[in-house]
């Protein structure tokens, strides 16, 4: 392997379910750009930034497993990577589960199925 590849990325990026929104941001979950669509905008605003913060949290949990896995990869023990802090790939899975459950993702509309 050659250096550039054994480097760990600077930017990361986490997509809304519908992939309507979505962020990049650095490894620890800080927002470099953010992509929405026009139609997201009418969104209420505090729905909106729930969602993008939920973004970069999950964006921030994604690199942390990366990194954790990186370290694995390095040779470091079990023990030293829970030391570390840093989420497993079930711990990831899980927040992710709780997340969708917690923010509504569906469409906002004032119609209603019958």
């Amino acid at each position: 392997m050659t250096a550039q590849q054994d480097e760990f990325p600077t930017e990361f990026v986490s997509t809304s379910v519908t992939g309507a929104i979505s962020v990049r941001t650095t490894e620890n979950g800080l927002p470099l750009g953010l992509r929405v669509e026009p139609d997201q905008l009418r969104r209420d605003p505090a729905a909106l930034a729930a969602e993008l913060l939920r973004l970069c949290k999950q964006s921030a949990n994604r690199a942390g497993m990366a990194r954790r896995e990186q370290f694995r990869a390095a040779g470091m023990t079990p023990e030293m990577l829970a030391l570390t802090g840093l989420p497993t790939e079930a711990e990831v899975a899980r927040q992710e589960i709780l997340d969708e459950q917690d923010y509504d993702t569906e469409p906002q509309s004032w119609l209603r199925s019958v």
